[in-house]
């Protein structure tokens, strides 16, 4: 399914938010869903006062952060996923998992039987999912700069001619 163009969810989502919410936020978007995450001030909290900030934030915004998915969701065709920070703590409070179909050959098979057979995963798609966010760890410096020349050449696309 084509989805339409999210390049300006950052800026949509900036202006759309309540200013007294956050004192920053970052907008992730892939093909199915639109995660934002908002910065809470601090203000010198420990763990658990941190934890209690989310919380709070999470019931006192509930319905507006509806709202504004829902709103989101019918421009970006994206289900919207929102999260938090606040000092050392995070807390997604929705978000989707999404199949991944793929195809594997015995050796492939045999690294994710081996990590289920290990206890480290508990079947082949959390072991693949595991294996796919450490590779994110350690590769994360070039992934990023992949997806700015991506970004690039998504730029110059637009600027030629249409068909």
């Amino acid at each position: 399914m084509d989805v339409p163009p999210a390049g300006d969810a950052q800026s949509w989502f900036e202006g759309r938010l309540p200013g007294e919410w956050f004192v920053g936020v970052r907008v992730i978007v892939d093909r199915e869903e639109i995660t934002v995450i908002g910065d809470l001030p601090d203000e010198g909290l420990d763990a658990g006062g941190a934890e209690g900030r989310i919380a709070r934030f999470r019931e006192d915004t509930r319905e507006r952060r509806i709202d504004i998915a829902l709103e989101a969701e019918a421009r970006y065709r994206r289900k919207v996923a929102w999260g938090v920070t606040c000092g050392e703590a995070e807390a997604l409070f929705t978000h989707i998992s999404v199949p991944v179909m793929t195809r594997l050959k015995q050796p492939e098979r045999q690294v994710l039987d081996t990590l289920v057979d290990a206890g480290v995963a508990r079947s082949r798609s959390e072991a693949l999912a595991w294996a796919v966010k450490l590779v994110g760890q350690h590769t994360e410096s070039w992934l990023a700069e992949l997806r700015t020349a991506m970004e690039e050449v998504d730029k110059l696309r637009a600027q030629g001619p249409s068909f």
